[in-house]
């Protein structure tokens, strides 16, 4: 079943004081560059460093006692979440990803506690592992993104930035399989119906972007990428995300991994935040001109479980291989 509003106040009281109540700054050089109040919300504030963990802590905070233990398939930042609330509740956690998550993800995941299944090229391949372990083992699987308490859990930012500022008028959500986005539309719209929210991921292997393109879910290749958090499927079975972003969503905004690079520099250099790729996407599309405001926006900032060997490379404008691509330095300002 689709979640309401409901059931986001509802997540919000299971995640008050674990996991809500990030702090929401302005970034004076992106309202400069945007024209207008510009704000970033501080999810890699959370205790794992990303949002995920609103989402995984409301789905394993009501599972029954006596359950085996939880798995999930991700791409790193939803492994933690799972890993952090599994431990929270004294529960085995299996969490299952491909080969190209950063090993800096990895080994954050092995430092709460979770067993890890590395294996196969894609997401798709790691939710297979998951539903294996639920069938050969008993575990309960923790969906990434296609969940309603997922979705609910992830909804709460959307509550607490039009708490915070109710003049908003544009929200910037980082899109991947669709659980933020889909979970800050439906709060923000049912509390202020004209808000406009726009998902916005990169422009190779952009799983949601070319589902909702094609009218229903299909399948991507995946690609290496500086915002790797946002890789993989929706799931051809996708029954939630895809109606929920294809019905809230504004628009979709694709931008390149040269404006990623460019925006994790600003960011680091203007804002003096260290976050991954797939976070500042919202930064990108405003800075590369292919988004305007007309009003105050917020962003989410979120990730900071990144490669910094890879980071310090990007921030002082070397190169940097993505896979079979090479990606040109650029030092920031140039």
């Amino acid at each position: 079943m689709s979640p309401t509003l409901a059931d986001i106040l509802a997540a919000r009281a299971v995640l008050r004081g674990r996991a809500d109540a990030t702090p929401l700054v302005p970034s004076p050089y992106m309202s400069m560059r945007s024209g207008q109040d510009f704000l970033l919300k501080l999810e890699l504030a959370q205790p794992i460093g990303a949002f995920k963990l609103r989402g995984a802590l409301n789905a394993v905070m009501s599972l029954p006692d006596g359950v085996a233990g939880v798995t999930c398939c991700s791409t790193g930042n939803h492994g933690r979440g799972v890993a952090y609330a599994a431990a929270l509740r004294g529960m085995r956690a299996v969490v299952c990803m491909s080969r190209l998550v950063p090993q800096a993800k990895v080994d954050g995941i092995r430092a709460l506690g979770a067993e890890c299944q590395i294996g196969g090229g894609s997401q798709d391949e790691a939710q297979i592992e998951a539903r294996r372990l639920v069938e050969a083992e008993g575990l309960v699987e923790i969906p990434p993104f296609d969940d309603p308490r997922v979705i609910a859990g992830q909804g709460t930012i959307g509550l607490e930035l039009l708490e915070a500022r109710p003049d908003l008028e544009t929200l910037l959500v980082p899109l991947s399989g669709g659980g933020l986005a889909a979970g800050v539309a439906l709060a923000a719209k049912a509390i202020k119906p004209g808000i406009r929210v726009v998902g916005i991921s990169m422009d190779r292997g952009a799983a949601m972007r070319a589902s909702l393109a094609a009218g229903r879910p299909v399948e991507v290749e995946e690609v290496e990428s500086l915002a790797d958090s946002l890789g993989g499927g929706i799931g051809l079975d996708n029954r939630l995300t895809f109606t929920l972003c294809r019905d809230l969503l504004d628009e979709v905004v694709l931008v390149t991994e040269e404006e990623i690079r460019d925006a994790m520099q600003a960011l680091y250099f203007e804002d003096c935040l260290v976050a991954e790729g797939a976070s500042v996407v919202g930064l990108a599309a405003i800075l590369s001109g292919k988004l305007a405001l007309t009003g105050p926006a917020a962003t989410i900032i979120t990730g900071r479980n990144l490669d910094m060997d890879r980071f310090t490379r990007i921030v002082t404008g070397q190169d940097v291989t993505l896979g079979d691509r090479l990606l040109k330095g650029k030092p920031h300002g140039t």
